[in-house]
């Protein structure tokens, strides 16, 4: 592994085998520059938040937090259920976040990427998300914002993106991501 690896926790929104959001994840790992190391960060098997929970914290909650503190930087890419996030996704923000002053989410570097079959490419959910990053001191990516349409016609077989456009706009977003996060992970140690 190259000693200037960044590790990226990508966290998908929705929890379909088959989703657009993880068909992204994987295209997008194949556009970035190959500094970033991209690994999913599973989010379906953790129980709903409950504060009531933290004496004994589930196994699922303290696992998911331990990989968010590994990660030097956090890549979102969620679809839009009712204008917002998928519960899941927010149940993730929500067990990161405690308990109180205990924030896995602090300071790292991040970037939203919305995506649906129609044409707004998810926009309530991707302003939704950067809303709740905000608050959670999550240094989310400001520009370019990605809003991606047309999910349903955008993959081949080998869930390559086909349009290329499209191709090209995400392979530049993650050369801006690359860029952001260097302003938040100045050298990363050899691992």
């Amino acid at each position: 592994m190259d000693p200037r690896s960044i590790r990226v926790g990508v966290l998908v929104g929705s929890l379909r085998k088959a989703a657009y959001s993880r068909r992204l994840a994987g295209a997008l790992a194949r556009l970035a520059p190959t500094r970033l190391q991209h690994a999913i960060i599973e989010i379906g098997a953790m129980p709903l938040y409950n504060q009531d929970d933290e004496a004994a914290a589930p196994a699922a909650w303290t696992a998911f937090r331990d990989e968010i503190k590994g990660a030097d930087a956090l890549l979102f890419i969620t679809p839009e259920y009712n204008r917002s996030i998928p519960s899941a996704l927010k149940n993730a923000i929500d067990v990161g976040s405690r308990p109180k002053g205990s924030s896995v989410w602090n300071g790292k570097p991040a970037a939203v990427i919305s995506l649906s079959p129609g044409v707004i490419g998810a926009f309530g959910a991707n302003h939704h998300l950067r809303q709740c990053l905000m608050c959670l001191n999550v240094a989310t990516m400001p520009a370019p914002e990605a809003y991606i349409g047309g999910a349903d016609k955008l993959f081949d077989a080998a869930d390559d993106v086909v349009v290329p456009a499209t191709r090209d706009f995400l392979s530049q977003f993650m050369q801006a991501f690359d860029r952001w996060i260097d302003r938040f992970v100045p050298a990363v140690p050899s691992r």
